[in-house]
């Protein structure tokens, strides 16, 4: 699991490989991954939009950017955190993912970027 706090907010990551919906002779390799944003500030915020950078070990890099994630823009009380899963197809059995998410202060109307640390997908039997 990897983690990274911006202005309060806490993101956290970690990533499953899915070999069921996997087809690694036709370049298909299924990843999952579970999302956790606490707001660990003192304000009220909700998420707005996100931006990924998906990277895969073959040199291809592509960007994925839209409102909330997973058709939610979720808002996350100080001390509450909102978790969602959702996935990731790659082309090689290594890559990297890495973003920001656009939170909305909802006190002042203050947006912010809060930066999604980087993590690898990794087929699991690379790791053996």
């Amino acid at each position: 699991m990897v983690t990274k706090i911006t202005e309060g907010v806490k993101v956290s990551v970690e990533t499953i490989y899915q070999p069921e919906y996997s087809n690694p002779v036709n370049e298909h390799f299924m990843f999952a991954y579970r999302v956790k944003i606490e707001n660990m500030g003192d304000y009220t915020v909700q998420l707005m939009s996100r931006k990924w950078i998906i990277f895969d070990s073959n040199g291809t890099k592509r960007q994925v950017e839209g409102e909330g994630v997973v058709g939610q823009q979720p808002i996350i009380e100080p001390g509450e955190n909102h978790e969602y899963v959702s996935g990731c197809n790659l082309k090689t059995d290594i890559g990297t993912m890495k973003g920001s998410y656009e939170m909305l202060r909802v006190v002042d109307g203050q947006k912010f970027q809060v930066k999604i640390p980087e993590f690898q997908l990794i087929a699991l039997y690379k790791l053996n």
